[in-house]
């Protein structure tokens, strides 16, 4: 049983003793507050406190993290930690209007207040959805769903201004890909747990957005920013790819075409997340680029989460479509990421978070990642036991087992 010449076998081995012995330790000992609840990111290599505040994206995060956990492993400790994060936020993280706050002092003091940037609420309203699926937990969900509706309402406001310093022009009421993104992920989690026809709606125009709006048709890649009425400024924006969230958002379109059983939109992501991959990675030294102005530069660092996004969405596409690329590309961005961003070769647990194009190492650092990281090591852990389980064959979510 072997993808693109690896084993299953010890591929999954290396994600479960990963995850159980060298993750999950180090945070249970550095990163998370059991006195008080929530997660503290501010950490270097050895697990050394730089900064105990708590941003409301990471809280939000770490909650999704050791809910889907516990809901996939179990844990009775899992549990305590996610609880303990639900209650934290619940208690600290909305101000007298409503909104979500952008930042915490360790204790719950607001350090930095609500803006209308709208990502502070869906990362919160993605976590509580995830408490909720895990528990049960009904007023988890409702808070979830009303907090994605809130942030919707800052989307929607055509007077809104937000500047989004990665965008090379800002204006009112500006639709980005990463709001729909987030959007979509959240959405499809949700509408695993409950029927509701106004959030069907609003899953039905944030994938319309995505395949009809957002693609560029003569490039043939994803715009990162339209105007408020989705359409393509002919300025610096019509230009700019911001690759990394393009894979992420097309991988997440396969579990919500999953959800949907519609073959022809998995099909179509499929595709496009191909396009992406063949555009975004860096021939001289491997790896992908986040970022690509069409008729310029590509923007020369790299991140370990684009790099996981691009695993996750390959297994996938291997598990359930069989698609020798996805496969090919899956055991060379493995081999990439081991090799590169991997600290063990350094002394240390966990992985590097970013670097330059070669990935130099970097002494101290004053973040370590507890979202994109655990979710891409769970996901392709829970996709190669299923795979092994059978056999090796491509599932039958088809109907068909094989390419099709």
């Amino acid at each position: 049983m072997h993808i693109a010449g690896k084993s299953l076998v010890s591929l999954r081995d290396h994600y479960r003793q990963y995850l159980f012995e060298e993750y999950l330790p180090f945070w249970q000992k550095h990163g998370i507050d059991h006195e008080l609840g929530g997660f503290i990111c501010g950490l270097d290599h050895d697990g050394t406190c730089v900064d105990d505040s708590k941003n409301m994206w990471y809280q939000g995060r770490g909650l999704w993290t050791y809910s889907y956990l516990y809901r996939h492993f179990g844990g009775e400790e899992n549990l305590q930690v996610a609880t303990k994060a639900r209650d934290f936020i619940l208690a600290h993280g909305r101000d007298a209007s409503g909104d979500w706050v952008t930042g915490l002092d360790r204790t719950g003091q607001v350090v930095s207040p609500a803006t209308q940037r709208g990502y502070d609420g869906l990362f919160v309203a993605e976590g509580l959805q995830a408490y909720a699926h895990a528990t049960g937990d009904r007023e988890s969900l409702e808070i979830a769903i009303e907090s994605l509706w809130r942030s919707l309402s800052f989307f929607d406001d055509p007077d809104r201004f937000i500047e989004e310093g990665y965008i090379p022009n800002n204006y009112p009421g500006m639709r980005i890909l990463g709001t729909h993104m987030v959007l979509v992920l959240t959405l499809t989690q949700m509408l695993e747990q409950v029927a509701d026809a106004k959030l069907e709606a609003l899953c039905d125009r944030v994938v319309d957005a995505i395949v009809n709006h957002y693609w560029h048709p003569e490039y043939r890649l994803m715009n990162e920013a339209l105007d408020h009425d989705y359409q393509r400024p002919a300025d610096a924006n019509e230009d700019f790819i911001y690759l990394g969230h393009a894979i992420e958002t097309l991988w997440m379109l396969l579990p919500e075409a999953m959800r949907r059983k519609d073959r022809a939109l998995f099909n179509l992501a499929a595709e496009r997340f191909r396009r992406h991959l063949e555009v975004a990675w860096d021939d001289v030294y491997g790896g992908f680029f986040r970022a690509v102005n069409v008729h310029g530069a590509y923007t020369f660092d790299k991140v370990l989460w684009l790099q996981e996004e691009v695993l996750v969405g390959c297994l996938i596409l291997s598990e359930h479509a069989g698609l020798d690329w996805a496969g090919e590309w899956f055991a060379r961005v493995f081999d990439y990421v081991e090799e590169h961003f991997s600290l063990q070769q350094y002394g240390y647990p966990l992985y590097l978070y970013s670097g330059d194009r070669k990935v130099s190492y970097v002494e101290h650092v004053g973040r370590k990642e507890h979202y994109h990281h655990p979710r891409c090591v769970m996901r392709n852990l829970l996709a190669l036991e299923r795979m092994i389980e059978r056999e090796g064959a491509v599932s039958d979510f088809w109907g068909q087992g094989g390419n099709g």
